[in-house]
């Protein structure tokens, strides 16, 4: 076994994956604590969907770099998510479902129509649960997703304090003089990105797993905040470094092998926690 990752680890691609793999991981699980805990659970579920459609149309006008046109309208909609969310007449979960659905249907439909691969069902189902894409990176790209989880890392460890606050007493933080409204947006955006930069690696219906997994393990066993959210990244980065080195040794899709080792993970912080009361 281990003989055969050594052999893997001297190709670039597994390199560029496990990279790349992991510092999607850790962004997901900085920002999955805060939305686990503002009960903001299926946003990703919502703007993973967004992001597919944008991704289909990308597609259809032969984009060189799907990216162009899948990172400002998931961004947008991530705002405009929030800002619907807080519309007496159309509430937050039903905001989201509408969302998510529209999108869905909409990608499927311009796939359909505008296909532009023989392969149809393929293309929708490696977009959906992920593909070997994630083993094909360029250096390109693979620079422009360390700088973005970079970034990314750098705005939550700057406004730490300020999502903290945010995160469990909106009320108190606005009475403090804290701008609920901009951070609120700051998390809607940096969600947007993660879900943008996660969809090579497991797909528009898996992102969401990678987001909430790690964080619901770590509640299981801790209890402060920084515990969680540590605990939280240390569970997102093992599960993505050993489900990309299981799936290229064993040939399982990527996407759901690391879904799986999230959910294997849960199911062991679950009986901890259930052990130690």
């Amino acid at each position: 076994m281990m003989t055969t990752i050594s052999l893997y680890m001297g190709h670039a691609f597994v390199r560029y994956a496990l990279v790349v793999g992991v510092l999607i991981a850790l962004c997901s699980s900085l920002i999955g604590v805060t939305l686990v805990l503002k009960r903001f659970s299926f946003i990703g579920d919502g703007l993973s969907h967004v992001a597919f459609g944008a991704m289909t149309v990308a597609t259809v006008m032969k984009l060189t770099n799907n990216m162009v046109l899948m990172m400002p309208v998931t961004v947008i909609s991530a705002i405009l998510l929030l800002r619907t969310g807080r519309n007496a007449k159309i509430k937050g979960d039903a905001a989201i479902a509408m969302i998510s659905v529209a999108s869905l249907a909409f990608g499927y439909l311009v796939m359909n129509v505008f296909s532009t691969s023989a392969n149809l069902s393929g293309d929708v189902c490696s977009t959906l649960f992920g593909s070997t894409a994630i083993l094909t990176l360029s250096h390109e790209e693979v620079a422009l997703c360390v700088g973005l989880s970079v970034l990314v890392t750098a705005v939550f460890i700057f406004f730490y304090h300020h999502i903290f606050d945010v995160t469990f007493d909106e009320a108190f933080a606005r009475s403090a003089g804290t701008p609920v409204d901009a951070y609120n947006l700051l998390i809607a955006v940096v969600i947007a990105v993660i879900i943008v930069l996660g969809m090579n690696l497991v797909g528009s219906l898996l992102i969401s797993a990678l987001i909430i997994f790690p964080a619901l393990s770590a509640m299981r066993v801790f209890k402060s905040f920084l515990s969680v959210t540590i605990c939280s990244v240390v569970v997102s980065v093992v599960g993505a470094f050993s489900g990309i080195l299981i799936s290229v040794c064993a040939g399982t899709p990527v996407g759901s092998t690391i879904v799986a080792v999230d959910l294997a993970v849960f199911a062991v912080f679950w009986l901890v926690g259930k052990a130690v009361g």
